[in-house]
């Protein structure tokens, strides 16, 4: 009951449930005790869950880079806005996944890669759009990982960039 209360107040905070809680910081959550009751939530599951929230917590305002979808104009030549979409791939930033489940990093790290190098035109087997948007990840349990909505959301505006002509 108190784990729950606690995940309420966070999930609001981080805009994903009713705000009729009180938020939460993060070191409130850093520093939240609970009662041990039989039949309970694990501790360990608990602690990494916490973990994870704090993170996202306290990168809340870090939200991952949104790609330009505007054309590139006369001024910007079409190279140099390909290179410029590379670099915005390059420095994305995840949240954590929720409750300790999200995508394998290291999976969505080396297909973010294959986008780069397609999208700097330096790769024989340059991604798609169809790709990008059928793109499967193994998801992970009580570890790192990312979340989920984001690098879906992320990987949409990709696939919409690969879709101009070059």
């Amino acid at each position: 009951m108190e784990v729950d209360a606690l995940i309420a107040r966070i999930e609001s905070t981080l805009g994903r449930g009713p705000h009729t809680v009180e938020p939460v910081t993060a070191d409130e959550v850093r520093t939240a005790t609970f009662r041990a009751k039989r039949g309970g939530y694990h501790e360990t599951a608990v602690d990494f869950a916490l973990e994870a929230f704090v993170v996202a917590l306290e990168t809340q305002v870090k939200r991952p880079v949104r790609l330009a979808m505007a054309e590139p104009t006369g001024e910007l030549l079409r190279e140099e806005w390909f290179e410029t979409q590379a670099a915005r791939v390059e420095r994305v930033a995840f949240r954590p996944g929720r409750m300790g489940t999200g995508y394998n990093e290291d999976e969505v790290d080396a297909f973010l890669d294959r986008i780069v190098a397609t999208l700097r035109g330096t790769t024989e087997f340059a991604v798609t759009a169809q790709e990008v948007r059928e793109a499967r990840f193994s998801t992970v349990l009580l570890r790192a990982g990312y979340l989920i909505a984001d690098v879906d959301s992320f990987l949409e505006g990709v696939a919409e960039i690969l879709e101009k002509p070059r």
